[in-house]
């Protein structure tokens, strides 16, 4: 059977549950472990980037999980948020005039992630899983380059101690202000940033099995507690509250202000899930399903509205842990989430001690791979097309913001698909006589019809003795009554030029729509349709 089959098949709940061996317990236990030990400290540094209180990454690791494990398709995927995501949380809300600090900011986050739910639960009603997916991966580098970007000269303030965000609006001016705020950085929080920094990006680079977003944290709390940063002048996070989300209504006011952010939101939200899903596939797993992948992100993000999370989606970083650790099924995920749990029930004080540069540096090190220029160097390379679109949509985040650049690199992606639909592919076939023949090799449909008469009437003009045009139409298996109503004006030009036009190889469900017009039926009665070419060139 091959994984088509088994992927349409498979039950819609727990899909990767069902059938399981219990031998897979204590590696799929390790795996989630090892993945909560990165998931949960990124998380709460990502609620960062969006100017959120660090739990709401917290509670990001615990419904959304929950419901992917048991709606999802991947076996090894792991949900809950991505810097992409949280940095687009950011602009929606300040775009929206939500300050997270004011009293409405969990109401306006909640109605957010609602949004997003939604927009993904009647995307997957109207089976938009593959359209989505039409989005090309020159958009998405755009789009993480800007992201990657923003977000790291927005932790430059925290990496370097200054009491006050010098960042000013825009990429540029952040940069410039940055640099200027320098000579007033923190000696204590530069030294702890640079080590953090390091550890990170060594510990990645020669120890990759080796958790370092959790050695990371571990080692600023203790720093923190046994050298009295704070009474150095370390800042530290805000008190982590104990306890599990307290749900919280949406306000439906907010609506017409966060839609626009939502759409933007949603559609990157599936778009790397899917992503992540397909690129930690492996053989022997079921196929995934685009359909079955929006409905499960869509109730995660559902199930995220209802806990005061940020919008979900899947993670590469800490799916890759959780498939490196040896996960075999979503139980892994569940071990991450109730991993997560325990943390907010049980070490919330502790947390409490962790440098704010800490976060800062696990936000940096992460957001840095997000700004691929060996993508884009290969991208030049290749199709100079795509290299533009990447470009243009990474300078337009850095200009005019993150949701812009989805916007633009959303309409440039179907501006090229449409320009691709939109291309006449007509080769001239052989010849008998002054009979002669022309084979369309694409789509033909109402965007292209009339570039297709064209192209046809020039091979009738190319051969003067011609007296019959040939059409192969066995490439086109749909047709329309706007292809239809262009075929017999072709066949009324090619007539004014005395040329007789016949049609072959017409596929059955297109004849079965052409024999409903009066034109077709004349053509079937005149015997000049033919279920070959070569029968339509021996025709007298």
């Amino acid at each position: 059977m091959t994984d088509a089959k088994v992927g349409a098949n498979r039950p819609w709940f727990a899909p990767t549950l069902r059938g399981y061996d219990r031998r897979w317990l204590s590696r799929d236990v390790i795996a989630g472990l090892s993945a909560g030990a990165v998931v949960v400290p990124q998380a709460m540094a990502y609620a960062t980037i969006a100017n959120l209180p660090v739990q709401v990454g917290l509670y990001t690791c615990m419904a959304p999980m929950v419901v992917y494990a048991l709606l999802g398709g991947s076996r090894a995927m792991s949900v809950s948020t991505t810097s992409t995501i949280a940095t687009l949380t950011a602009t929606t809300l300040a775009s929206a005039g939500v300050a997270a600090t004011a009293d409405d900011a969990p109401h306006a986050l909640s109605t957010l992630t609602l949004l997003v739910g939604l927009i993904l639960v009647v995307a997957r009603l109207l089976s938009l899983g593959s359209l989505v997916e039409n989005i090309n991966k020159a958009t998405l580098v755009g789009v993480q380059i800007g992201v990657g970007a923003t977000v790291a000269v927005g932790q430059l303030p925290k990496l370097l101690g200054l009491t006050d965000d010098p960042t000013g609006k825009g990429f540029i001016r952040s940069v410039l202000a940055v640099v200027e705020a320098i000579p007033h950085a923190h000696a204590a929080t530069v030294l702890l940033s640079v080590v953090s920094v390091a550890v990170l990006f060594g510990l990645r680079r020669w120890l990759p099995q080796v958790p370092a977003p959790l050695i990371v944290v571990a080692g600023g709390i203790i720093a923190s507690a046994v050298l009295g940063l704070p009474d150095r002048g370390v800042e530290v996070i805000p008190p982590v509250p104990s306890g599990l989300p307290i749900p919280v209504l949406p306000d439906l006011a907010l609506v017409p202000a966060l839609l626009p952010g939502a759409f933007g939101i949603a559609m990157m939200a599936f778009l790397e899930s899917a992503a992540v899903a397909r690129g930690i596939r492996q053989q022997g797993d079921a196929q995934i399903d685009s359909d079955r992948e929006l409905f499960a992100t869509a109730v995660a993000n559902l199930a995220g509205a209802v806990t005061r999370t940020l919008p979900a989606a899947g993670g590469f970083s800490q799916s890759a842990v959780n498939q490196r650790a040896g996960a075999r099924s979503q139980v892994s995920t569940l071990v991450t989430a109730a991993l997560a749990v325990l943390v907010a029930l049980v070490l919330g004080p502790v947390l409490a001690l962790m440098p704010t540069a800490t976060l800062a540096a696990l936000v940096l090190t992460a957001v840095i791979g997000l700004i691929d220029i060996g993508e884009l160097r290969r991208m030049a390379r290749v199709s100079r097309r795509d290299f533009w679109l990447a470009t243009v949509t990474a300078a337009v985040g850095l200009t005019a913001g993150l949701l812009a650049a989805v916007l633009v690199g959303v309409l440039g992606t179907f501006f090229l698909i449409l320009r691709e639909l939109q291309r006449v592919r007509l080769t001239t076939g052989p010849s008998r006589g002054q009979t002669v023949s022309a084979r369309v090799e694409g789509a033909v449909y109402t965007a292209n019809i009339l570039g297709y008469e064209r192209a046809v009437i020039a091979v009738a003009e190319g051969s003067p003795d011609a007296t019959v045009l040939v059409l192969d139409l066995t490439q086109m298996r749909e047709t329309s009554v706007t292809v239809l109503d262009g075929l017999a004006d072709l066949d009324r030009e090619l007539q004014q030029r005395g040329v007789v036009l016949r049609l072959s190889g017409l596929p059955p469900r297109a004849t079965a729509t052409a024999a409903r017009t009066e034109w077709f039926q004349g053509l079937v009665e005149q015997g000049r349709v033919s279920s070959t070419l070569d029968e339509g060139l021996r025709t007298p």
